[in-house]
């Protein structure tokens, strides 16, 4: 069975996490995905928080899956000349450098754009065009600029980071829609195109609920919102849910510090609700029979069906409030998730061979296509395509033999 980007080639000038995690969709949907690396030491989570001394490291390893690689010395004038052939052969490049990197190697997008003029040339930047384009960007600092920050934690506590790296490899998955949105634009155009996302841009995207909240403020106080006082900005609401369905985490026994469950509170739910919880007396109740009625008082609300849960694990009140179809979800540690049964059968969390690490577990293709389906492979050894890949483009073995003694590969 085909793969649905299958003749698609890729080359992969990215490195670290945002730039790899998109390509490495991309990788999983079938394209012929080329990872360009520093010769000598490649990308450089190749040796960032390794596990194991002189392996690849889990940071690499788990962004890098169904890629080939190559290096090439970008500095030196032979370099020049295969980048230049590696671009015309190529589809998509996708890089995600600082501002102006590219240009300095000598490829502009005008230049590019001559060389291979179907080429989609895909950039991550941290900041659009404007007072921010300069500034250096990272994970965390997506998320202090796009809005995350200031609306995630306790309403007395610190502005506090997301686990989710909604701004690295959040901005990878926004570049892969744009990536193929500039591949469909061309089957009829013929033409490639400049495609660009900015990490602030992809974490103000995902923070857009919060925009919206931003502007209900002018008509007053957020009632599905916990905080007691309201200024003029959205505030820190902790594990409220910030929809129409107000929720908390509650805690389970026997009382780890992922022993809670996060229980949503649905009109339909509440009767079966304080059924469970022995309080069936407050299904009629006005001053709890309403979600308007409840609104005011949530925190004694969850109180009470806490009060249930710290009886019971959080797997057995999954089962018994699913029963009743109260939505609900337990807090799964990263050791459960990897340990998850039901994960591993799905390909959520998959096992992969390495020749020299050994196996590892890693996350599987999120995206299920019925038609294109995904296998993980390893991610690949520095340099390890280095002769396959230049041949495709016309080098022949003395050549290749000759780049690699001059250093250029």
């Amino acid at each position: 069975m085909g793969k649905a980007l299958e003749g698609v080639r890729v080359l992969d000038m990215t490195h670290v996490q945002s730039g790899p995690s998109s390509t490495q969709i991309l990788a999983w949907l079938g394209a012929d995905v080329v990872k360009l690396e520093t010769p000598g030491r490649g990308d450089i989570t190749r040796g960032q928080l390794r596990d194991l001394p002189g392996v690849d490291s889990l940071y690499f390893t788990m962004l890098n899956a169904n890629k080939r690689s190559i290096t090439l010395n970008m500095k030196s004038e032979q370099g020049k000349e295969v980048f230049a052939k590696l671009v015309s052969s190529a589809d998509v490049l996708v890089e995600n450098f600082g501002p102006g990197v590219v240009d300095r190697f000598g490829f502009s997008w005008e230049k590019l754009h001559e060389i291979n003029e179907r080429l989609i040339y895909a950039s991550i930047k941290g900041f659009g065009p404007g007072r921010y384009a300069n500034f250096k960007a990272y994970e965390v600092i997506a998320q202090a600029m796009g809005g995350s920050m200031s609306t995630t934690g306790f309403e007395q506590g610190p502005p506090t980071a997301t686990g989710a790296q909604i701004g690295d490899s959040g901005t990878g998955i926004h570049l892969v829609a744009a990536i193929l949105a500039a591949l469909y634009q061309r089957t009829g155009t013929g033409r490639g195109q400049r495609v660009q996302v900015a990490m602030q841009d992809a974490v103000l995207n995902l923070c857009r609920v919060k925009l919206r909240d931003q502007q209900r403020l002018a008509h007053g106080a957020l009632g599905e919102y916990p905080n007691e006082r309201f200024g003029d900005e959205v505030p820190r609401s902790g594990n409220a849910s910030g929809g129409g369905q107000p929720g908390w985490a509650v805690r389970c026994a026997p009382g780890g510090p992922n022993d809670y469950i996060y229980v949503i509170v649905q009109p339909v739910g509440w009767a079966p609700l304080t059924e469970l919880i022995g309080r069936p007396e407050l299904a009629e109740d006005p001053d709890w029979a309403t979600p308007e009625a409840r609104l005011s008082k949530l925190d004694k609300v969850f109180a009470m069906v806490e009060e249930w849960t710290e009886q019971r694990t959080k797997w057995d009140v999954m089962e018994l409030l699913n029963a009743r179809n109260i939505p609900c979800g337990p807090i799964l540690s990263t050791k459960e998730l990897i340990e998850d049964e039901t994960l591993a059968e799905l390909g959520s969390v998959v096992e992969v061979p390495h020749p020299e690490r050994g196996a590892f577990k890693t996350v599987g293709c999120p995206l299920k296509l019925s038609d294109s389906p995904v296998d993980v492979e390893r991610s690949p050894l520095l340099g390890e395509h280095n002769d396959e890949v230049l041949g495709e483009i016309g080098y022949s073995a003395a050549d290749v033999e000759q780049l690699r003694t001059a250093g250029v590969i």
